[in-house]
């Protein structure tokens, strides 16, 4: 296994913060939103760095990534991630999306099919219900935070508070965003990649039916819904089974293409 390696690159208007690690083809992992990188030391990292080498960027706004213009979209974010694969030279990969890391493989993987070869999406939508609406505009502002909820932000971002004030004007405001997530069955059947959907059967942002639309529109997809879990249902005991279970999806499919 190599050595982590960390660099940041300037690209689309930001400085972009990723790490890699691990040996072996290129693995993409995508953190959820409000998150970084760093999550990933709870969803499987290790097992996943044990086959692949691992590009495990901060989104825009998050983590030690910057974003002058404040604004983040799933989709600015894809264009930024496909930035990054041009100048890594990855034509092609696979990739793990948590969340809002799925939401920015479903655009890639709509924008521009080639470029993955195959995905996991976990707790992934294709538009935001009324339900994830009510949740997201419940997002306290930054002076209702608890203290506990600012030590866990300070932690995870690393731009000073007027970063983390955004990143939760971000979460609220979504519950007013219709454009940036809003594939529909045409679009998605775009898609050539061979994809897992991973789920929570008591997801409370997408409830378990957006599962069954996204597996009966996504050629080639595979379903897996997670008993008893809810949103992001990989992290810490569950990690090992995730990581076993993605690992085994990628040797599948990479058997079954032609």
């Amino acid at each position: 296994m190599c050595d982590m390696a960390a660099e940041s690159i300037h690209l689309n208007g930001i400085e972009m913060y990723y790490e890699t690690e691990g040996a072996g083809e290129p693995l993409l992992l995508l953190h959820g939103g409000t998150g970084c990188q760093e999550n990933w030391a709870h969803a499987g990292r290790d097992e996943f760095a044990r086959q692949y080498t691992l590009i495990k960027p901060d989104a825009r706004g998050h983590g030690r990534s910057t974003n002058p213009g404040r604004t983040i979209t799933h989709r600015q974010c894809a264009l930024d991630i496909l930035a990054l694969l041009d100048h890594l030279g990855i034509r092609k990969c696979r990739a793990v999306g948590l969340s809002m890391g799925g939401n920015i493989l479903l655009h890639i993987a709509t924008l521009q099919p080639d470029r993955i070869e195959a995905m996991v999406l976990v707790s992934s939508t294709m538009h935001f219900p009324e339900q994830a609406r009510a949740i997201m505009a419940r997002v306290p502002s930054a002076a209702d935070q608890p203290p506990q909820e600012w030590e866990i932000m300070r932690n995870r971002h690393k731009h000073g508070d007027q970063q983390i004030m955004a990143l939760w004007d971000w979460a609220r405001d979504m519950k007013d965003s219709y454009d940036d997530m809003n594939f529909t069955p045409q679009s998605l059947s775009r898609i050539t990649a061979p994809t897992l959907i991973v789920y929570g059967d008591r997801d409370p942002l997408y409830p378990v039916e957006m599962a069954l639309d996204l597996y009966r529109v996504i050629p080639r997809s595979a379903l897996w819904i997670v008993p008893n879990a809810g949103h992001g249902p990989v992290f810490f005991g569950a990690a090992a089974q995730f990581a076993q279970n993605a690992l085994a999806f990628f040797r599948t499919s990479a058997d079954r293409q032609p």
